[in-house]
């Protein structure tokens, strides 16, 4: 397993340092014929109106976003996608066909699999992934000769696709409030906080210093981190400067059972153990009280929503809003994976606050474009990407402009236009460190993708 930090992801060797977009998003508004010069794999330079294109410069037809982040993400949920449309029920019930899956994976299978879905996720214009990774151990919860092995597997199968990955290694310790872990759980748990830490600290010093990865920590949720074991995580979090994830209130029935328990809401238990601050992202937070609201806001907690998920498992429609007027960064993630596609995230913030408030206009497209790509890699540790500018990571996705779905786009609303009316099928380019990762809609390093896709999933499903 990797000793050494990893090699810039990409190409073996860039085929060009310059790159002439038609139009770009920069600062918020459009720009066109932009150029931007990239030296070892970092933005140099950004001009705006030059004309003509250089000669030693890559012609970028469409606009230009610094690339995507997928903030929240678990890769083996991939595999079912349709799976569990062909029944009734909820989150619970939903939760069972996931177990199944997750019992057939070893890091083998799960490499295989996650190649191919973070190759997905690079055709979708994503340049950054954070893998919120709890299958830590063998089917049968015992360790393998490596007790990161299916950590390294996720690190590997980003560096295959070609994709920046923040692998958020979760802390899961009880089936729920004061409840023994089932028999699939025993393989996410590491017994204690203490046991936890030392296993990622031999993961985070693997990848010290790695172009390409790093390691985050996570908090399941609170119903699976027992109370006297939250603070350590959090403490071994800020002793690094790691950023930590948590999911927080996706179902009413866990801020029940925790108000029962220790009578206060999951985002005051939180804040009882010192969780919440700028390095946290709150995922989900679904239903929350106004002062859970305002408990996020003040501290600069960040919100990851996932709407595709959340309506796809009738969690319900978090408070996107309320929370990024309280003060909150709001990003955007693809969690189970029902779609990849974080333009379908990005307009779901508005268009489910419409269907809510029965009134439209809450987010301007600047704001969702921010959420889907500099709020989002803040959160994953990777502050120097998100942005067209000098001195940031070279990281970057075109969007086609002459598809079925945006052809007659004018100039001043492409912005508008993309975040309402593209799909990840409109993604021409997508550039990482200064090289191509997808190329006119094909990956450069991913031979196959749906193909690599069938045979993976098939593979569990056997």
């Amino acid at each position: 397993m990797p000793e050494k930090p990893q090699t810039p992801t990409g190409s073996p060797t860039p085929s060009t340092t310059s790159f002439w977009c038609e139009l770009a998003w920069i600062g918020g508004e459009i720009k066109s014929k932009v150029l931007i010069e990239v030296a070892q794999g970092r933005i140099s330079s950004v001009t705006c109106g030059v004309k003509p294109r250089p000669d030693n410069a890559e012609k970028l037809s469409g606009l230009t976003v610094p690339g995507l982040a997928n903030v929240h993400s678990h890769a083996f949920h991939r595999a079912l996608r349709g799976r569990t449309q062909v029944e009734s029920g909820t989150f619970w019930t939903w939760r069972e066909r996931m177990y199944e899956a997750a019992a057939h994976l070893d890091p083998d299978s799960y490499r295989e699999l996650a190649t191919a879905v973070f190759a997905e996720m690079a055709l979708a214009g994503i340049t950054a992934v954070g893998e919120f990774h709890y299958l830590h151990h063998s089917p049968k919860g015992g360790l393998y000769h490596d007790p990161n092995a299916m950590g390294h597997a996720m690190a590997e199968a980003a560096e295959a696709a070609g994709i920046r990955i923040t692998l958020l290694d979760t802390c899961y310790l009880s089936g729920g409030f004061d409840t023994e872990l089932n028999e699939v759980q025993r393989r996410f748990s590491d017994g204690d906080a203490a046991r936890w830490a030392d296993r990622v600290e031999a993961l985070r010093k693997a990848y010290a210093g790695s172009d390409t990865v790093r390691i985050g920590a996570a908090v399941h949720s609170v119903r699976a981190v027992p109370v006297d074991q939250l603070s350590p995580v959090v403490a071994f979090a800020a002793e690094n400067e790691m950023p930590l994830h948590v999911h927080l209130s996706e179902q009413r029935a866990e801020n029940d059972a925790c108000l029962v328990r220790h009578h206060k809401t999951p985002t005051e238990l939180l804040h009882a153990h010192g969780a919440l601050g700028p390095r946290t992202t709150a995922v989900h937070a679904t239903h929350l009280s106004q002062m859970d609201i305002d408990l996020l806001g003040t501290s600069g907690t960040a919100v990851c929503m996932c709407p595709t998920t959340e309506r796809d498992l009738a969690d319900g429609i978090g408070p996107a809003h309320a929370c990024h007027l309280a003060g909150s960064p709001v990003n955007l993630g693809s969690d189970s994976h029902a779609v990849i596609d974080l333009f379908e995230e990005a307009r779901a913030v508005e268009l489910d606050e419409r269907l809510r408030t029965e009134r439209r206009g809450h987010w301007l497209a600047a704001e969702l474009l921010q959420a889907a790509t500099a709020a989002g890699h803040a959160s994953l540790g990777w502050p120097s990407s998100g942005r067209l500018e000098a001195g940031a990571l070279a990281d970057f996705t075109t969007i086609a402009l002459d598809t079925v779905r945006l052809a007659g786009v004018q100039p001043a609303h492409a912005a508008e236009s993309v975040v309402f009316a593209a799909t990840a099928a409109d993604v021409r380019h997508v550039v990482v460190g200064g090289r191509f990762t997808v190329r006119d809609h094909q990956h450069a390093l991913v031979d196959d993708v749906p193909g690599r896709l069938k045979r993976s999933i098939g593979a569990i499903f056997k």
